[in-house]
């Protein structure tokens, strides 16, 4: 398994891959078991993120078996509601004592394995890899979990480490934000 940056040649693999694990795409029972991942990313999006060098994947000799968005917060020109709604609770969330508003952070995710490659060290090997790529620019990765989706919180917190900064409402829905420091 190789772990790099994307290509933008990646993009329409990485968007079958996003939409085929996209909340809207999978059934209540589906979304319990294994997580889901929200938002817009069709493939001109994944492109042009794939350009700007946010997004890293695991590649299984040409397969995208995982990927993982890893961008500045405030460079995104129309943010979704829940990064949104993430930068506006920033000065109420805190990281290591501080407001989160006063850390270099990174935003981290959405991550996405394919089912064939869950439970092989994909999502751990892409956490590495993201907090490793970010240790330059930032002193904490910082992503959100909506409130239902146990498995993400499963894998990020529990299994990862990552810590719980508080909870945020973003578009009538909960999310909680949770980091990871980058050294």
């Amino acid at each position: 398994m190789q772990y790099r940056y994307a290509t933008e040649a990646d993009a329409p693999a990485l968007a079958e891959l996003f939409a085929a694990n996209h909340h809207d795409a999978l059934t209540e029972r589906q979304r319990a078991e294994q997580g889901f991942v929200q938002g817009r990313l069709d493939a001109g999006v994944l492109r042009a993120m794939a350009g700007a060098r946010e997004l890293l994947v695991a590649d299984d000799g040409g397969r995208i078996a995982g990927l993982l968005a890893l961008s500045v917060p405030t460079a995104a020109a129309d943010p979704s509601p829940p990064v949104a709604g993430l930068l506006q609770a920033q000065d109420a969330l805190e990281w290591e004592g501080r407001p989160l508003g006063e850390v270099r952070w990174m935003l981290y995710g959405p991550v996405v394995v394919d089912a064939a490659y869950r439970g092989r060290g994909v999502a751990r090997a892409l956490f590495t890899m993201a907090v490793a790529a970010a240790s330059e620019r930032a002193d904490a990765v910082v992503a959100f979990i909506e409130a239902g989706n146990v498995p993400s919180w499963k894998v990020h917190v529990d299994g990862f480490g990552m810590i719980p900064l508080g909870d945020y409402v973003a578009g009538g829905r909960t999310y909680s934000a949770v980091a990871a420091p980058t050294t």
